[in-house]
């Protein structure tokens, strides 16, 4: 079963976190069930950019992006080569190493 360690977040998850994932489920719900409340302002629905992230090691392993998700990437805060929006990576059978950006571009804070 692969793990997702996902590094100290100021606010988020002040000491990081290494939990377990099953394949095929994406960063984000990982997250969500692990107490980690990264925004998510369109619902999951690859409509905005509040869920960005960047996976600092196991990049190539998660399914690739497509081109919507590519183009909402482009309007993300810090966007790196390997930034992904954590409501669309969905966890293969390799290890993640994944960060938290410090910002988002989402002007009020949905608190789900």
């Amino acid at each position: 079963m692969p793990k997702i360690i996902f590094l100290p977040h100021e606010t988020l998850c002040p000491e990081g976190l290494a939990v377990e994932a099953q394949s095929g489920e994406t960063i984000l719900d990982v997250a969500l069930r692990n107490h980690i409340e990264i925004e998510h302002a369109c619902e999951k629905s690859c409509a905005c950019t509040t869920c960005h992230c960047i996976v600092r090691e196991g990049f190539d392993s998660l399914t690739p992006s497509d081109e919507l998700e590519d183009d909402m990437l482009d309007k993300a805060w810090g966007l790196e080569p390997e930034s992904r929006l954590s409501c669309q990576a969905q966890v293969a059978d390799e290890d993640l190493i994944v960060e938290i950006p410090r910002y988002t571009i989402n002007l009020a804070s949905e608190r789900h």
